[in-house]
């Protein structure tokens, strides 16, 4: 797993959202992530974070298509441990609005040693590798 980058919410929902401001470069970096034969893996906690954009904002039809292509795909459970990292990453910084799935998925990639493909700040606030396509 070390050739993987582990996805964050913001290129999952970009990627399938052709009016996102970030649709683009998504699609581009999934282009060069399969170009390196990188695998994009994804944690549960992210599935369900980005299924819920996608059946809100673009509808069930598509929803239940971009959740079939995601459940084809290496799927993480975070362990109880990462849950605890999270919470404990929440509490080092009170000051930041930083959601307990993007501590989780943190707290994941810090455990597994992976980049995060993300375009959220906060994980560099978190201090853990971002993946830049």
């Amino acid at each position: 797993m070390r050739h993987a980058v582990l996805a964050d919410t913001g290129p999952l929902y970009a990627a399938v959202d052709s009016h996102d401001e970030h649709h683009h470069r998504a699609v581009r970096e999934l282009q060069n992530l399969a170009s390196a034969r990188r695998d994009v893996v994804t944690a549960f906690p992210t599935l369900l974070e980005a299924y819920s954009l996608v059946l809100l904002r673009l509808g069930p039809q598509i929803a239940s298509g971009w959740l079939a292509e995601m459940t084809e795909t290496p799927l993480l459970n975070p362990t109880v441990e990462d849950y605890q990292l999270a919470f404990g990453r929440l509490r080092l910084l009170p000051d930041q609005e930083i959601t307990l799935f993007d501590a989780t998925l943190a707290a994941l990639a810090t455990r597994l040693k992976l980049e995060v493909w993300t375009y959220d700040h906060h994980f560099d606030v978190m201090r853990v590798p971002v993946w830049r396509g």
